[in-house]
């Protein structure tokens, strides 16, 4: 059985499970992307089974873009969104007009609003939404310049930009911990858990089931807490 998954923490987590599942007759070869667009590609034209990289709310969007008609189940963790700075220690400490880096996809883009919001940098039209774009900032004091880069290019521009916010498997690889480095980090109760996804009927096949319950495991549970140190969090 083929799964695709981004590096950090899935294909990590991934490995994990392999004695499990082999135990439960099931082979499993994790194939790695390191972008957010391929492994759903990769399951849309078969030719992984199922892979374990996104949220319900970045799949639906997916879905609604591509035609793709995925069934995302199994939580398994959280990957808290956090600000990070090289040029500051504390958001106190933001210049006006500071440059802010969120992900440019449409589900993290406004995952990140959210956060700059809850940081106190802007006001959102709808302070809850998860479909926010840069146009619903209805209030920035500080007037930063808010650009959109694509997720896996912003730690490695970190040192132009006065801030960013970074997905935690980006961060991680990176050497920037959430927990350790971010100026302020995602609650835990984010509606963005990471889990399975497969093509529609698949989500019944005896080999996939196994590995929802291997992925939902108390092995897996134990190795994301010792491992990643509060950077993610068990979803389960």
């Amino acid at each position: 059985m083929k799964v695709a998954a981004n590096p950090v923490p899935h294909a990590e987590i991934l490995n994990q499970i392999k004695p499990l599942l082999a135990k439960e007759g099931v082979d499993l070869q994790v194939v790695e992307f390191t972008d957010y667009i391929q492994p759903n590609m990769a399951l849309s034209s078969k030719e992984v089974d199922a892979n374990f990289f996104a949220n319900v709310p970045y799949q639906n969007n997916f879905n609604k873009d591509h035609g793709t008609n995925f069934v995302s189940f199994a939580p398994v963790h959280i990957e808290p969104l956090a600000i990070y700075s090289k040029k500051i220690k504390d958001l106190k400490d933001l210049p006006n007009g500071a440059k802010v880096a969120i992900p440019s996809d449409p589900t993290n883009s406004a995952r990140a609003l959210l956060l700059l919001q809850s940081a106190g940098l802007v006001t959102l039209k709808d302070p809850t939404g998860l479909t926010n774009t840069p146009f619903d900032v209805t209030s920035n004091p500080k007037n930063i310049q808010i650009t959109e880069l694509e997720a896996a290019q912003i730690p490695r521009s970190i040192e132009d930009l006065d801030a960013a916010v970074i997905n935690a498997n980006y961060a991680l690889p990176a050497g920037l911990n959430p927990t350790k480095d971010g100026l302020f980090v995602e609650k835990a109760d984010s509606p963005y858990a990471n889990l399975l996804s497969v093509n529609p009927g698949d989500e019944n096949k005896p080999a996939i089931q196994k590995l929802a319950k291997a992925l939902q495991s108390p092995e897996v549970k134990k190795f994301i807490e010792e491992h990643y140190k509060g950077a993610i969090i068990p979803a389960f």
